[in-house]
């Protein structure tokens, strides 16, 4: 490998060039620093798949000289993939108070809590890991305490974003911190490692306060039983859904895992302070329909999600029929269209409203739109830029915008070692970048053998043959032949 021990070096492993499994390293003076270790997840071309985390092998081989690994917010995309791959690290972590509870749950659930060095910063606070020094910047997000991250070294200065929007009324913590990012333009931003979701839609990405009044008006005038879902770690949205509940006079009953954990690690940590305690999920059946509204977790058509089983009708506690309401207060992320439609077009077979984003303004990005992306330029002023956390199109997309206002883009993918400074900042070599899927309590190579046989077996079905042999190895009876996949059931 080419990069040299005093080169300053941005080497995604997942994340750019992709949606989701956001896993970005730096190099300077022989010394790494992980940002966020998140997870993937499968879609219609991989049904055999459900998650995927990064390969992190690269990284694992250079563990002595990983100083950390930080997380800037709680999405799964960003910190999903720590209790699957730390074993390989043992590194320190850092994450702010509610990415920390969110953590301990996920390392609880693996039996690594106490062995994972988990230490908290605060939001907008400093972190010295020689020969980085790090100061954190609030940001605006779905999701509290998500913060930008600038590094400092002997050889510049880089932001790196994290996930991010500007929003001046977020609901759940502060607005973005502007007056830090100008400070940091006035110091001399070398490279900013930005956000790409969004670079493809003009505007602004809105506001949760609109999204707020929207759901409850809508809420209010609804009848019969209620059932909203969307991304269970955005807090802001959880918290509008139960006020416009309370304004409407139903309780809520949370329905999913996902949901219970998130809202126990906002209330832990001093958020929903407000709310009162939600109602069991096999408590709310007693409820008359037009006093319940149930979270659901599940937006994204998950085959095992609470929202998939209630709309198949096989939910333990909670059913929806005609002159009920579902409403999709969520995105669609690409890849999940036909798994959202599916469990969609169930709940209309049952007389059950459906309503989404294209009909009332029920959600807004997390992520940055053009005209929030031109506001974060002419406050950093950077030099260059690196688009990430996209796929080709909106990484293109964000370059083009960035040569507009002035910074050099630089559209990589993961993989790609870029080094930064000395010298002019260019691609100069590649590291392993796979991925890998998570099978029980396992890690599979995506390309291995074992999931390879699963798809022959998805697609052309397997032929088992039965002997029955005597004590001296000789046949008894007739050899039987099954086929799942390739014999109709009863076939000679």
């Amino acid at each position: 490998m080419t990069l040299a021990h005093d080169d300053l070096a941005f080497l995604p492993l997942g994340g750019t060039g992709e949606i989701g499994m956001n896993l970005n390293l730096y190099h300077a003076d022989g010394a790494w620093l992980a940002i966020d270790c998140g997870i993937g997840f499968g879609d219609a071309d991989r049904p055999d798949i459900e998650i995927m985390v990064p390969d992190a092998g690269f990284l694992a081989e250079r563990r002595r000289t990983l100083r950390a690994l930080v997380i800037t917010h709680a999405h799964e995309d960003h910190l999903g993939a720590v209790a699957w791959l730390w074993p390989a690290l043992e590194c320190p972590v850092y994450a702010t108070p509610f990415a920390a509870a969110v953590l301990r749950r996920k390392l609880a659930e693996r039996q690594l809590l106490g062995r994972v060095p988990l230490a908290t910063i605060e939001p907008g606070g400093r972190l010295a890991l020689a020969p980085f020094d790090l100061r954190f910047i609030r940001m605006a997000h779905s999701i509290p305490e998500a913060q930008a991250v600038a590094i400092r070294t002997r050889h510049g200065l880089i932001l790196h974003t994290g996930d991010w929007k500007l929003d001046p009324n977020p609901l759940v913590g502060p607005p973005t911190d502007e007056a830090a990012l100008a400070a940091l333009g006035e110091e001399g931003v070398d490279v900013m490692v930005c956000d790409s979701t969004n670079a493809m839609v003009e505007g602004h990405s809105g506001s949760e306060a609109e999204v707020r009044r929207n759901l409850t008006a809508l809420i209010r005038r609804l009848k019969g039983r209620v059932a909203v879902t969307c991304f269970a770690t955005n807090v802001a949205r959880i918290e509008s859904i139960a006020l416009a509940a309370r304004s409407a006079g139903r309780s809520v009953a949370i329905v999913g895992r996902a949901f219970r954990n998130i809202v126990a690690a906002a209330r832990e940590t001093g958020y929903l302070a407000s709310l009162p305690e939600f109602v069991e999920e096999d408590e709310a059946g007693y409820l008359p329909d037009d006093s319940v509204l149930f979270l659901v977790a599940g937006s994204q058509g998950e085959p095992r999600s609470a929202l998939s089983r209630i709309a198949a009708d096989t939910h333990p506690n909670v059913s929806l029929g005609e002159g009920d309401t579902v409403i999709y207060s969520s995105r669609v992320i690409p890849g999940n269209e036909r798994a959202i439609l599916r469990v969609q077009d169930q709940f209309v077979r049952r007389g059950v409203t459906v309503m989404t984003e294209r009909d009332h303004m029920v959600h807004v990005s997390g992520h940055p739109a053009r005209d929030e992306l031109r506001r974060l330029y002419a406050l950093v002023r950077p030099k260059h830029v690196v688009p990430v956390h996209g796929e080709w199109r909106h990484m293109s997309e964000h370059a083009a915008l960035a040569r507009e206002l002035g910074a050099i883009p630089h559209v990589i993918e993961d993989g790609d070692i870029l080094r930064l400074a000395p010298g002019p900042v260019t691609v100069i070599d590649s590291a392993p970048a796979g991925k890998l899927a998570v099978d029980g309590d396992r890690l599979l190579p995506i390309g291995g053998e074992v999931l390879a046989a699963r798809r022959r077996m998805l697609e052309h079905g397997l032929v088992v043959a039965s002997l029955a042999l005597d004590g001296a190895g000789r046949l008894v009876g007739r050899p039987r032949l099954s086929g799942p996949g390739v014999f109709e059931a009863g076939a000679n």
